[in-house]
């Protein structure tokens, strides 16, 4: 999976349920871990997503992931190529079926 594809399932799972674990968003994505969190960090600092810690919650490791506006914009930029991508494919695969009729 490419970086694009990680940060824009990343997106699409956090604007769903901002409030699951890094554990559950990594088991989720199919993604380790330390990658998940290197992901997040990376979107943070692009400003995509804003990282809250709900510091007065006895567990200390709970966080929300919420998409800033910008992340929102960026969301749907590249669901916008991922639908792209897939018409492309969905035309090739057609094409190579048809062409296999013929023969």
């Amino acid at each position: 999976m490419d970086k694009n594809n990680d940060y824009f399932n990343i997106l699409r799972k956090v604007s769903e349920n901002p409030n699951l674990t890094q554990r559950e968003l990594a088991e989720n994505l199919g993604l380790s871990l330390g990658k998940l969190n290197y992901c997040l960090k990376a979107l943070k600092q692009k400003g995509l997503i804003k990282i809250n810690n709900f510091k007065k919650n006895k567990n200390k490791l709970s966080y929300a992931y919420l998409l800033t506006s910008k992340g929102l914009k960026h969301k749907i930029k590249l669901t916008i190529n991922f639908i792209k991508q897939k018409s492309k494919e969905y035309e090739s695969l057609k094409k190579e079926l048809e062409n296999s009729k013929k023969k």
